[in-house]
């Protein structure tokens, strides 16, 4: 079986390659990282050398990355805020591919979204033309990773019918994956915290698993089905050590990265609890 690639998410602070350094200085195998402001979709103008010191630098040292697109890229908005605004989230997310596939990075990880009206297949209808007018004409191996939802802004993204069903709408599905959140899944009640036979069978049923390219790896500060998006720290949290520990177990979660985003510890990174949970293995 493929090793557990654990790491976390690490600042950019110094450029991408400096965050590549750092996270292989706290003992991490992968990393995730914000490829620009994450609390705008303003462009970032990025330098191409410290990328491709970044990329250098992870194929000699065996590291795999995800980036993580800004908060405020809603794709199931599509254009009810307008056609600029709409526009801009397009151009940005295109921005944000550039610039992890420069990086070498698996690709960026996008929240599914929401929208608050009554008929969610208008939502579903906006995530579907926002990923094609992203994707149109991409040439790169960097990839779209639709992160499932915890349900703190209503039902849209919280099954993994929901994740396949949109992967396949789309025109260009083999540039378009998937990145799981534990403590996301937990909340929204897609896995009940332990050992779930039923939540692999139907990943396995659907090819939810195939197209999984990451995992964000987080304890849950609140109970089962809360549809609360609060994260803790692994093991500290209501799904526990023996939850987590099952989770990297299973063979649809190794060979890819698998990041900590909850606080870090003591020292200030999380060096803690990377080698804690490689000590499970």
């Amino acid at each position: 079986m493929p090793k557990l690639l654990i790491g976390s998410h690490v600042s950019t602070r110094g450029g991408f390659s400096k965050a590549a350094i750092r996270a292989r200085e706290q003992g991490g195998r992968s990393f995730q990282y914000f490829p620009k402001n994450p609390r705008s979709l303003r462009l970032k103008e990025w330098s191409s050398t410290d990328a491709a010191a970044c990329k250098a630098y992870c194929s000699e040292y065996q590291l795999q990355s995800i980036a993580h697109s800004p908060y405020p890229v809603n794709p199931a908005h599509g254009r009810e805020r307008g056609q600029e605004l709409y526009d801009l989230m397009v151009t940005s997310l295109r921005n944000d591919l550039d610039i992890a596939e420069a990086c070498g990075s698996k690709g960026i990880v996008v929240h599914f979204g929401h929208l608050h009206s009554s008929d969610p297949l208008e939502g579903y209808h906006n995530i579907i033309n926002c990923l094609n007018d992203v994707l149109g004409g991409w040439q790169g191996n960097a990839k779209i990773l639709i992160e499932n939802q915890a349900g703190d802004h209503g039902p849209m993204g919280t099954t993994l019918e929901e994740m396949v069903q949109i992967r396949q709408l789309c025109r260009d599905s083999g540039s378009i994956g998937f990145c799981l959140d534990t403590c996301h899944a937990y909340a929204a009640g897609l896995w009940n915290g332990g050992i779930d036979e039923a939540l692999l069978e139907k990943g396995d049923r659907l090819g939810y698993w195939s197209a999984l390219c990451g995992v964000h790896l987080n304890d849950s500060k609140y109970p089962y089905g809360s549809k609360k998006d609060r994260h803790a720290r692994v093991g500290q949290g209501y799904i526990g050590t023996e939850g987590m520990r099952w989770i990297t177990e299973q063979e649809a979660v190794r060979g890819i990265p698998v990041v900590l985003e909850s606080e870090a510890g003591s020292d200030g990174t999380h060096q803690e609890d990377i080698q804690m949970i490689q000590s499970w293995q």
